[in-house]
């Protein structure tokens, strides 16, 4: 799992992964992190456009911001 720091954020980079891996990569990283970190995604996988705000609703987190260009997405997760 690729996590650095990146200003005030915990990058995760689970491009050339399947479902679930990503949402698994973010969720370790957000119960590494400390309340209100903030996990930025980046992932490739089609089906995270769905996994990754349904399971950021099922923890209580807030996507802060999410973008896609080219088939690539870019999710940052507020933890609790």
């Amino acid at each position: 799992m690729a996590c650095a720091m990146a200003d005030d954020e915990i990058l995760v980079d689970a491009r050339g992964h399947r479902c679930p891996v990503p949402t698994l990569r973010l969720r370790r990283a957000l119960e590494a992190a400390g309340p209100g970190a903030r996990v930025r995604l980046l992932a490739d996988d089609p089906m995270a456009r769905i996994d990754v705000p349904h399971f950021a609703a099922e923890i209580g987190a807030e996507i802060v911001a999410r973008d896609e260009r080219g088939g690539a997405f870019s999710f940052l997760v507020a933890k609790p």
